[in-house]
């Protein structure tokens, strides 16, 4: 849980929201709004995943409350872009990373071939996503040790940056009260840095889509999703504390990398080549994340018969989902060719995941009012205003993507709306073959 939702974005975006909110004090707020706001959603998917513990997460809780149709979009959604998105992305941020030592800046070079130019980046961080790929395709087990051994590395690097910075002579507190000049951030630059954080978040929902191979769920997933959310939470904000301390507002607000710079004040040199590792390290057991939880939405639907029934293959040794690991890594290279460029990707993948992470946490309402009698293993405390206050954050974000990129947006809703036709035709395949069957 923590492993999948801590990757680049706790190094990243803090540049992001210094320049957004204007203080340091106000950046602190938006990281603790964006966790309690990430908190709820999780408690709202730990009810439904305890009362439907089946693989392929938001499919099952959107076709169980309003039909096939919006689950079949959602399949459709992350299957075609938001997955194979994410994963590229992930890859590519790797390599990013990987860039920033000399040895390896062969990696920025080109490759001239008679149809396009593509980096030697583009072909590493295609291989990674195959490699990781392969780990899942050996089993849940081999590719949940991964994901263990990955996240501890990771926590274990972010404590020591933590340390390091707090124990560092070039800290003050009064960094605590800089601000940058000219700059009064105000109700608008809060919003925009609570969405950047809230984006250094996401990642949450992604444990539901397993559900299905979970021991326990109805008490592992509450408790995965509370306190994992809880866990990372709790990190973000003292390394944002920690970076606070070392830099003022003005440097925060100038450096591509906070953390590195903080680390290079605190301890020298190795001290940013420390964070670079770590990134590397964060950024690998997300991206084992979201490819371990990806295959599994295509393989909800195709046992539905609502996609190709190839992609409900379960592997006789492995007990993995095989194809549809085989085809996410497929469309992740296309996109990895086509595109190559992380914001680009990152974009890509935004609005889609927003719109039914939204729809996903009304189907709760549904569920109670339908269903009064249900055993729940697991409530939300405080429904409803919690779950309420996610969906309004997820309207916020929703309306905040639209207006800040219009083209990255209408792209994501074209390729959902694709999803109807195909929707139909599938539709009308599985009546074919039932009627065959008859």
């Amino acid at each position: 849980m923590a492993g999948t939702i801590i990757g680049s974005g706790i190094f990243l975006v803090p540049e992001e929201m210094m320049r957004a909110a204007g203080s340091s004090h106000l950046v602190y707020l938006a990281w603790t709004a964006a966790g309690l706001l990430s908190l709820f959603g999780a408690m709202t998917y730990a009810e439904l995943a305890a009362m439907r513990p089946f693989a392929g997460g938001e499919y099952v809780y959107l076709r169980d409350a309003y039909g096939e149709l919006p689950s079949f979009l959602y399949m459709w959604t992350w299957f075609a872009v938001a997955k194979p998105a994410s994963i590229a992305s992930s890859a590519i941020g790797v390599v990013r990373v990987l860039g920033i030592f000399s040895a390896l800046g062969w990696l920025g070079h080109s490759i001239g071939f008679r149809v396009w130019t593509i980096e030697w980046g583009q072909i590493v961080a295609i291989g990674l996503t195959w490699l990781i790929t392969g780990v899942n395709y050996l089993g849940m087990r081999r590719a949940g040790a991964f994901q263990l051994v990955f996240t501890l590395l990771k926590i274990l690097l972010i404590v020591g940056i933590i340390v390091f910075c707090f124990h560092s002579p070039a800290g003050t507190l009064g960094n605590f009260q800089s601000a940058l000049t000219g700059h009064s951030g105000g109700l608008a630059g809060f919003t925009v840095a609570m969405i950047a954080a809230l984006w250094a978040y996401d990642g949450w929902n992604d444990l539901n889509m397993v559900a299905g191979e979970i021991q326990r769920p109805e008490r592992n997933i509450p408790l995965a999703l509370i306190a994992g959310v809880g866990i990372v939470g709790v990190l973000y904000m003292l390394t944002n504390a920690a970076v606070q301390y070392v830099l003022p507002a003005t440097v925060i607000a100038h450096s591509p990398q906070p953390a590195s710079r903080a680390m290079l004040l605190a301890v020298g040199a190795w001290g940013a080549g420390l964070v670079s590792i770590g990134m590397v390290i964060s950024i690998l057991a997300s991206l084992n994340g979201t490819i371990l939880s990806g295959a599994r939405i295509p393989f909800a639907a195709a046992q539905d018969g609502l996609f190709f029934r190839s992609m409900a293959t379960i592997h006789p040794r492995f007990e993995s989902p095989s194809v549809s690991l085989i085809v996410q890594a497929i469309v992740s290279t296309g996109l990895l060719l086509v595109v190559g460029r992380f914001q680009a990707l990152f974009e890509l993948a935004l609005l889609g995941e927003w719109i039914f992470y939204m729809l996903t946490a009304t189907t709760l309402f549904t569920f109670r009012h339908r269903e009064p009698d249900r055993t729940r293993p697991f409530r939300v405390p405080g429904y409803p205003w919690l779950p309420a206050s996610f969906i309004g954050a997820a309207v916020l974000v929703i309306v905040y993507l639209l207006k800040s990129n219009a083209s990255s947006s209408l792209g994501g809703l074209v390729i959902i709306a694709a999803g109807f036709p195909l929707f139909l035709w599938m539709r009308t395949r599985r009546a074919a073959a039932n009627r065959a069957n008859a």
